[in-house]
């Protein structure tokens, strides 16, 4: 039961915890800061319930191991990666929010507004997604950051799948709206997740 105190485990599970921490309220202060008080609520926080069940079992993952296997948790150097791939991940899904200002919302717009611009500028330029890159990298990079094996190809696999969806569905709108300009701007720009064009 000790090892559920030890350092790895209070190290590991405090950065799971502001990393978490962090990632929800600065997407929520970001939103408000882009959209405004009264066009945010508390959906922006991007909490649903197969997330949180996702992290729940993520976390009895890690106690699992940590007790049965505490040595899989002892490996620094995967930990750090997955600590780097976070950090990664959260500076790539804020630079594409705030590059995007007004145009980026949590949920996709089927009616195009006056303010929603095609953005293919900063980040943009190279990536077409790249909030739903910083995602995968952040989400991902959270289990590798725990030395949660098989939560990190859980997360990896479900993340994709999602994205490999949602993807289509917007660019179906964006293609409404933008055209030929979309078009061109897709041949362009990778999608920013793996094997998704």
């Amino acid at each position: 039961m000790t090892e559920i105190f030890s350092f790895t485990a209070c190290r590991q599970l405090q950065q799971m915890l502001f990393a978490v921490f962090f990632f929800h309220c600065s997407e929520y202060i970001l939103a408000i800061s882009v959209h405004g008080k009264n066009s945010v609520d508390l959906k922006s926080l991007l909490i649903s319930q197969k997330y949180v069940f996702a992290m729940v079992c993520s976390l009895i993952e890690y106690l699992i191991e940590i007790y049965f296997f505490p040595e899989i948790k002892e490996h620094w150097l995967l930990s750090n990666t997955g600590l780097a791939l976070v950090v990664v991940g959260e500076f790539i899904r804020k630079l594409a929010i705030i590059t995007a200002g007004r145009s980026f919302t949590h949920l996709i717009k089927r009616f195009h507004e006056e303010h929603h611009v095609l953005v293919t500028k900063g980040v943009y330029k190279y990536i077409r997604h790249p909030s739903y890159c910083g995602f995968f990298v952040w989400s991902v990079g959270t289990q590798i950051m725990l030395c949660n094996p098989v939560s990190a190809v859980a997360f990896a696999v479900v993340v994709w799948n999602f994205f490999r969806t949602r993807i289509p569905y917007e660019e179906f709108y964006l293609r409404q709206f933008f055209g030929s300009e979309y078009e061109e701007y897709a041949r362009r720009a990778a999608s920013g997740i793996p094997f998704i064009r």
